[in-house]
């Protein structure tokens, strides 16, 4: 019995239609990201599971694909032992002895231990950007993939503020030529310390912005009663109200925050990093783009200065791209005291925005610009001679590969949406001519075999 073909679930194939419109995304954030003076790595698919594991928290490892040891993987394993753990106490463990390798959760890890492995090859500070595909383990759903690319840019080994500044001017470069209207949302881990500081709860840190990061979702009201459930007291949450409620421009939110945070010494340290990035977009054009948020505190565990956020303005959508400044990078591979800052364009959703606004150009999803039809062995090649000759002027040309019924090759030209279809018959060898029709409009003529270049081209 034939078996039924199908891929793992939580993975996609994509059309040609589909990879000319991703690789118009692609190419548009490479061309942007070399415009800046970045430039591009890859690291393998798959690292030492010792690369991966304790990076990303006990619920990140559960999402690692893990991939067995070449040969005899059970070699050495006691099963009896295995058999009788009813607990799976050596879960862990087991799977570090059957994996010494897993493919790449994310493109941040692979990037530090990639610096600190070619720490003697590469030139501080590093502008990196990589475009490759990640694999999470996780339960697949609408919008979320178990195999999905993440579009990365780093600067490392520089604590200038003006890196973010750059980040946020190729951001909006990026979606200028995108034609997407965003907002670039901004906040500072130091701020939501001096809001945890302030308000009594320094050690809540997390518990908080949790919560509040929720704001826009589920409410004010809803993020106390969620506060209050994790063990805040009542009067810590009243003092965190005034906060929640910082509204108007981004000069006067600024201006709240620092009476609200004049007590907090790192949380006044915050606002100054934040305003030096505000005036930096001013001076560079796109400060009418980017707005203070303070309840945004994406991966609050990683980030230690700027967090960056990016909402699509004309689509009910997630973020489209996300980021931020990061103080000890390479840390866990030895090497401390290496600031950076990052930002990653997520492609996917990028592509439900193009698609949902109708924004992929047309010439993006354009394959083969003319087909010659075959019509005997001296007709092709003939044509095939012609064919080098449009090749070499950037005209994408081809020849049907079969000498068949005319009419199934004008269908095929059709099916593929080919714009011209060339035909070289018994009269056009004789007379060095072609005959071109429009698949369009159907028009038709003959002209000579000198001018089809000028007249595709």
């Amino acid at each position: 019995m034939a078996q039924k073909p199908s891929i793992p679930k939580g993975t996609r194939d994509f059309s040609p239609i589909e990879m000319a419109r991703r690789n118009y995304i692609f190419d548009t954030i490479k061309e942007v990201f070399r415009l800046y003076g970045f430039q591009q790595i890859e690291t393998p698919a798959m690292e030492n599971l010792s690369t991966l594991l304790g990076k990303y928290g006990d619920e990140g490892d559960k999402l690692l694909f893990k991939i067995l040891n070449s040969g005899d993987y059970l070699k050495g394993i006691n099963l009896q032992k295995l058999a009788e753990d009813k607990e799976n106490t050596n879960l862990a463990k087991l799977a570090t002895e059957l994996c010494e390798k897993g493919l790449r959760y994310d493109l941040t890890v692979p990037f530090a231990r990639y610096v600190v492995q070619h720490r003697a090859e590469i030139q501080l500070p590093f502008y990196r950007f990589q475009i490759q595909p990640v694999w999470r383990a996780d339960r697949p759903q609408k919008g979320r993939y178990r195999e999905f690319y993440q579009c990365d840019a780093d600067v490392v080994g520089s604590d200038s503020l003006t890196n973010e500044v750059e980040l946020l001017s190729l951001i909006s470069e990026v979606f200028s030529r995108l034609q997407i209207n965003v907002t670039i949302k901004l906040n500072n881990r130091k701020i939501l310390a001096g809001i945890a500081e302030v308000i009594g709860q320094p050690d809540r840190l997390i518990d908080i912005t949790v919560a509040i990061d929720k704001i826009d979702k589920i409410g004010a009201e809803k993020v106390n009663e969620e506060l209050i459930e994790k063990g805040l007291d009542q009067e810590s949450v009243d003092k965190l109200q005034p906060i929640l409620g910082i509204t108007g421009t981004t000069e006067e939110r600024l201006q709240q925050l620092h009476t609200c945070l004049e007590g907090s010494e790192i949380g006044l340290k915050g606002i100054e990093e934040l305003e030096f990035v505000l005036e930096g977009v001013k001076n560079v054009g796109i400060g009418s783009q980017v707005e203070l948020d303070v309840s945004l505190a994406r991966g609050l565990n990683y980030y230690t200065g700027t967090i960056i956020e990016v909402k699509a303005n004309d689509v009910q959508i997630g973020s489209i791209t996300g980021g931020g400044r990061y103080d000890n990078l390479t840390g866990v591979f030895g090497m401390s005291g290496i600031s950076g800052v990052g930002i990653s364009f997520g492609a996917d959703r990028i592509y439900d925005v193009l698609t949902q606004l109708e924004l992929f150009p047309d010439s993006q999803t354009k394959g083969t610009y003319v087909m010659f039809a075959n019509l005997g062995t001296k007709e092709g090649m003939r044509s095939l001679q012609l064919i080098g000759e449009l090749r070499k002027k950037g005209v994408s040309a081809m020849l049907y590969p079969d000498s068949t019924k005319m009419k199934k090759q004008m269908a095929y030209a059709d099916s593929r949406k080919i714009p011209y279809v060339a035909i070289i018959g018994d009269q056009e060898l004789a007379d060095n001519t072609v005959t071109l029709k429009n698949m369009l409009s159907g028009e038709q003529k003959t002209i000579p075999q000198s001018e089809l270049c000028n007249e595709l081209a």
